[in-house]
């Protein structure tokens, strides 16, 4: 019974093959946890060169042997591929640029893991090698960012509930990344200490995006506008594009060093063109503010606070007003630069992740 005196709290961290979750069972097995690890299996590769599943998996199975662990494995990929991916690919093809890495932690990591090791294994609590904390304050727990401000994954996790906090334990997040590399060097943990991070969309990995995205999704070539209306060129497909970006632009020969680089000032996606500028702070990149659909608060809401439109943005402070429901409109103090719908605006009280949502519009 979970009453008794000696009773060890059961954990199933999430093992992924990386040094992050090979030193959060470690540090979780030394504070006198039963830790479990487990593998997951979230997508059905078939491009036959560019996945690490069974580099990865023999770097798990290296790891939970040392720690005298026992690895449990499942595969969600059909949960995947419905709940992400689908979700991913149909924004896309409204001209959003969404971030699949949030709704992956929602859904899968903090959802499918959390049920599966709760009702199959018997956990009391998952554990992951996200660089965040979390405290219990005021009968509720709060997110906040992890100690190496640089590594910190509390955007990623806005989306958490009470519920989903109160059964995770974030063993990693009072580190340094470079301290998790010597604790996995010093304990003997060598197949992972010095294993490069992990890159590219959650769970798929790293990928030429732009082959990647036209597996899934058709796309017609289209032209390259200047701000004057100019065909100068042509492009693969608009919704490969994302506003600012700066990378990818076929012009050719039109390239005016003297003024630097293009970036991607607008997109049309019904008429298939995408607008170009050198000016990296055309009007049509700046933003006042954002309106934000399905707004969803860990801590409680705070309408003065500061927030960020992209990972590791620098802050903006900002005022939040509640336009009706769980749809806000936030107006930043100082203007931001290429702010994209379909990304997230992440809402700070200093180092507690207040939470956010969808941006979807920006004005």
């Amino acid at each position: 019974m979970k009453n008794k005196k000696n009773y060890v709290a059961r954990v199933v961290v999430g093992m992924s093959g990386g040094v992050d979750s090979s030193v959060a069972a470690l540090l979780l097995k030394k504070r006198n946890y039963e830790v479990l690890g487990l593998f997951m299996k979230n997508w059905e590769e078939d491009d036959g060169h560019s996945c690490s599943y069974i580099e990865d998996l023999k770097d798990v199975k290296s790891v939970c042997e040392k720690l005298k662990i026992q690895l449990y494995q499942v595969n969600f990929s059909i949960e995947y591929w419905n709940k992400v991916f689908k979700v991913f690919l149909k924004k896309y093809k409204t001209g959003k640029t969404p971030n699949p890495d949030v709704l992956c932690n929602k859904e899968i990591k903090f959802k499918e893991f959390l049920d599966f090791s709760l009702e199959n294994l018997n956990a009391d609590y998952i554990a992951t090698g996200h660089y965040v904390r979390k405290k219990k304050r005021n009968e509720k727990y709060i997110l906040l960012k992890a100690k190496d401000e640089r590594k910190d994954q509390s955007y990623f996790l806005h989306l958490l509930d009470q519920s989903q906090l109160e059964k995770v334990i974030f063993p990693i997040g009072e580190f340094k990344k470079s301290e998790i590399r010597k604790i996995a060097e010093k304990n003997g943990l060598l197949s992972v200490s010095k294993k490069k991070d992990s890159t590219g969309i959650c769970f798929i990995g790293k990928k030429r995006f732009e082959n990647f995205l036209q597996k899934y999704i058709s796309c017609k070539n289209g032209d390259i506008l200047s701000v004057h209306k100019e065909i100068i060129g042509q492009h693969p497909g608009s919704i490969l594009y994302t506003l600012g970006q700066r990378k990818g632009i076929r012009i050719g020969g039109i390239k005016n060093e003297k003024h630097g680089p293009w970036y991607v000032i607008d997109k049309n996606v019904k008429q298939n063109t995408i607008m170009i500028s050198q000016n990296k702070f055309h009007p049509s990149l700046v933003s006042k503010g954002i309106i934000i659909n399905n707004v969803h608060w860990i801590s409680e809401p705070k309408y003065r606070c500061s927030v960020q439109t992209r990972y590791h943005q620098k802050e903006t402070y900002c005022s939040i007003r509640k336009i009706c429901l769980n749809r806000i409109s936030v107006r930043f103090d100082h203007p931001i630069l290429s702010v994209t719908p379909g990304q997230y605006g992440v809402f700070y009280d200093r180092e507690v992740c207040l939470g956010g949502g969808e941006i979807d519009l920006k004005f």
